[in-house]
């Protein structure tokens, strides 16, 4: 009997088939039945015959369903199975902070917290019994650029993270850089370089240098000095960042595939159209910790003395350590360092790469902060970090143990619609964020989600300020890991001060230094090769 119901479905369809077809010289109105029935018929015999799915070989037509349901299955799960605090990566209730901020809808919360205080985990800001009066968020701002730099930026603390035109529409740069210009802060172009939307609305740009060197390389993909000095020219690039590595694929190269490689995109990142576009795994403008300072100092002189720095997603420690010795060893220092987290981006990444390849942003963070502090040489260099930043606890949290301001990309991305559709690998989103499908970018509007972009930042900034004054702060650099609390079990509490190791300034040149993780990567970290000694044991 089972083997018979397999095939019962399609069976069906062709008894309906051939008793609509006997009936219409009687009832016209059959004919549509008629044909439907047929169709499905034609269908359950290709299913039949078909050698690549078994499901549809041995249930014809049925079998469909199961491919039905899957690909309904996300937008239910999100839309009706969904807890508010379950991220999937963004929780229900951080997309709706995020909107009710863009839209400028109250955003406060009626009848206490939806988190459970008690879990493991849960993390909170102390408060003051002598809170101030709430700071001006248009102050909440940060000098970047060192003694080595010609024309230091004043940057907010909440910017825009980097975002290539070619995985972002033309309509949601569009937009960004017109939010970045009404907000003051910046917008980071990702790798793919400046395009002429980037240019429209003249907001501030820090210019993103990848691996591939768009928009300022030769006809081989190497570096061009007189290209990248060009471009770097404009008064709107503030800043250079010399992307090493990304949270969501450290170590991989990426692809652009041909077919998203219009004209247009080619034009911006100065490659051919219609032929894939590759950002290759490592730089070939040096291949020493010595020789990045070195191509740093070029960057900065070619800019006309810009503030320059790298973004990275931290690995192996002694790469970055070694990164640091040639600092010293040199005498150049780059202005900044942006700590890319591996929870990842906008950008489409291997399931291995995604789940389990870079370290965490604030383990990466702090990673960074603590080997500049010990190196003697972190008030010479300012510190950013992005990773998973929502809310204006997301950046206090950051600040408090060691960012100097933040970088945010989904964030903004919400701002701009996105409704996480998890489809921007797919050409198909449906907001017109993630998407060259002109059809499809046309349902953003620049001009609404401009302002939104705006309204995201200046709400998020004033959020906080509010936390800050009741914790008694006047400025986000007030912050440190004292504030910041963590629970560690159902019956305890630590600060993060506690929690995390804190080098003292020049630890790591001190005589004696113990046989600790930092002071074993210290001592195998090389200013002349990125490569650990094949001794290195730890």
């Amino acid at each position: 009997m089972r083997e018979v119901g397999r095939v019962a479905a399609w069976a069906l369809c062709a008894v309906i088939a051939l008793t609509a077809f006997a009936l219409v010289p009687h009832n016209h109105g059959l004919w549509s039945l008629a044909l439907v029935a047929s169709l499905l018929v034609a269908l359950g015999a290709w299913d039949w015959r078909q050698p690549k799915h078994s499901l549809r070989r041995n249930y014809p037509i049925i079998a469909h369903i199961r491919w039905l349901v899957e690909a309904v299955r996300p937008a239910l799960r999100q839309y009706l199975f969904e807890a508010d605090e379950e991220a999937v990566p963004f929780s229900r209730a951080q997309r709706s902070l995020v909107y009710r901020r863009a839209k400028v809808e109250q955003d406060d919360q009626p009848f206490g917290t939806l988190l459970d205080v008690y879990q493991d985990g849960y993390e909170f800001i102390s408060h003051s019994t002598r809170s101030v009066d709430v700071p001006d968020p248009r102050d909440f701002r940060i000098v970047i650029g060192g003694g080595q730099c010609a024309e230091p930026y004043s940057a907010s603390i909440l910017n825009i993270s980097a975002m290539s035109f070619g995985s972002l529409s033309a309509n949601a740069i569009r937009a960004l850089n017109r939010g970045a210009k009404l907000g003051g802060f910046y917008h980071d172009t990702g790798e793919g370089s400046i395009s002429s939307y980037h240019r429209e609305a003249g907001g501030d740009l820090v210019w993103e240098i990848g691996s591939g060197y768009f928009g300022c390389r030769d006809a081989l993909g190497r570096f061009d000095p007189e290209s990248f000095a060009a471009q770097a020219a404009s008064e709107q690039v503030r800043m250079i960042e010399l992307k090493l590595s990304q949270g969501a694929k450290p170590g991989h190269r990426g692809i652009l595939p041909a077919a998203k490689v219009t004209p247009e995109i080619a034009a911006t990142r100065h490659v051919s159209a219609g032929q894939d576009c590759i950002s290759p795994a490592r730089h070939s403008a040096f291949s020493t910790p010595l020789e990045m300072m070195m191509f740093i100092a070029e960057l900065r002189s070619l800019s006309g003395g810009k503030p320059v720095g790298f973004k990275l997603c931290i690995g192996h420690p002694w790469e970055f350590m070694g990164m640091v010795k040639a600092m010293l060893e040199t005498g150049i220092f780059p202005d900044f360092i942006v700590v890319d987290g591996a929870e990842g981006g906008t950008g489409a990444a291997p399931s291995e790469f995604s789940n389990h390849i870079g370290v965490p942003m604030r383990e990466g963070l702090l990673f960074v902060h603590n080997v500049l502090t010990g190196a003697g040489i972190r008030d010479r260099i300012r510190i950013g970090a992005a990773g998973k930043i929502i809310s204006a606890f997301d950046i206090a949290s950051v600040l408090a143990i060691g960012a100097d301001w933040v970088n945010s990309a989904r964030g903004f991305m919400f701002a701009l619609g996105c409704v996480q559709s998890l489809s921007c690998n797919t050409n198909r989103c449906p907001t017109g964020v993630a998407t060259q499908s002109e059809r499809r970018q046309r349902g953003l509007v620049v001009g609404d989600k401009a302002m939104r972009v705006q309204h995201f930042h200046a709400n998020s900034l004033r959020a906080l300020a509010e936390i800050l004054a009741a914790a008694g702060l006047r400025h986000p650099s007030e912050l440190g890991p004292h504030h910041l609390v963590r629970r560690v079990s159902t019956t305890k509490v630590q600060q993060f001060a506690q929690l995390h190791v804190f080098l003292e300034k020049g630890a790591l040149l001190a005589p004696g230094l113990n046989d600790g993780f930092y002071a074993q990567n210290w001592r195998f970290a090389r200013a002349d090769n990125f490569d650990a000694p094949p001794a290195l044991t730890l």
